[in-house]
């Protein structure tokens, strides 16, 4: 696996290395040594899966509040995401910025064209690593899109807490326009208020 951090300390950007022959390839998505090498969180206690039906489908930005917030391990298997998070830790010098990586199950076009300062990339089969104290959502790009996420803690719902995907606070910079989301999603209020 190769690791670039992003401008937001701790998320990384993981990209597979992928050892090809005339079957296709074959690539390593986890290794606990490697993800403890780059100080990364290793322990993930639940995975989950989303299926979402239609391109522009939004969901989050959705985080769990202290003390069980989470870290996150996000690859898009099936079709494409626009993948965003927000580093809302207060004592972050990147506090309330945001960068989107969008992920891919294409095997098309596939490169490297990752540097830690920018603010959208694109992972054809990688995968967006999300540290504790983020928020994150995603807007699907193509029909029939499926995200597979593993997770460093247990889901509580009184602790799921969210901010909104279009709050000014962020100006998040959406690159097709979003046509299917959820109440919830679109009613939390504005960040800090």
């Amino acid at each position: 696996m190769l690791f670039t951090e992003t401008r937001l300390k701790g998320a990384y950007v993981i990209e597979l290395e992928r050892l090809e022959d005339e079957r296709g390839f074959f690539a390593r998505t986890f290794c606990r040594k490697e993800f403890e090498s780059h100080g990364l969180n290793p322990n993930f206690v639940q995975c989950n899966i989303s299926y979402n039906k239609k391109k522009g489908t939004l969901r989050g930005m959705h985080y769990q509040a202290a003390p069980y917030e989470e870290a996150k391990l996000v690859r898009c298997t099936m079709g494409g995401i626009y993948d965003v998070i927000i580093d809302l830790r207060p004592d972050s010098p990147t506090y309330c910025q945001w960068i989107a990586v969008e992920l891919t199950a294409h095997s098309s076009a596939y490169s490297s064209q990752l540097t830690a300062d920018s603010s959208q990339l694109t992972v054809n089969f990688g995968m967006l690593y999300i540290p504790e104290g983020f928020a994150h959502g995603f807007l699907t790009l193509t029909d029939n899109a499926e995200v597979f996420y593993q997770i460093s803690e247990f889901y509580m719902p009184e602790y799921a807490r969210g901010v909104r995907w279009n709050d000014p606070v962020f100006g998040i910079h959406w690159p097709k326009d979003v046509t299917v989301i959820s109440e919830k999603d679109k009613r939390y209020h504005d960040f800090g208020g």
